[in-house]
């Protein structure tokens, strides 16, 4: 079964900021490679976050957060960025921020 991506507003202003090319590309394509299989892509979340996943991307550096939804047959992207543990620009306390701000039916 192929998933149809649905990239988040966040997803793709994040995606948008990175400047180098390569790398954009390489997340353009992991995020791609989500359309076959994603709940055996990317470790389940927990918490705040239960429900979505995350993919290490781009020498594990970069983490892409999404959710499946089954019954649509759609992959979410909910955000792309950088683990920065401690940070506020860290990609989990983006995606918590954003998963609070709206539910995910509005949002994609």
């Amino acid at each position: 079964m192929t998933y149809r991506i649905v990239i988040g507003v966040s997803a793709a202003k994040a995606l948008r900021a990175i400047s180098d090319r390569r790398v954009r590309n390489k997340l353009a394509a992991a995020i791609d490679k989500l359309r076959i299989d994603p709940n055996q892509q990317g470790n389940a979340l927990r918490g705040e976050l239960a429900g979505y996943r995350s993919l290490r991307a781009v020498g594990q550096r970069y983490r892409i957060v999404y959710r499946v939804k089954e019954s649509e047959v759609i992959v979410a992207v909910l955000t792309v960025g950088i683990r920065k543990e401690g940070d506020k620009r860290d990609v989990y306390r983006s995606a918590e921020k954003l998963a609070r701000e709206s539910p995910p039916t509005e949002r994609e």
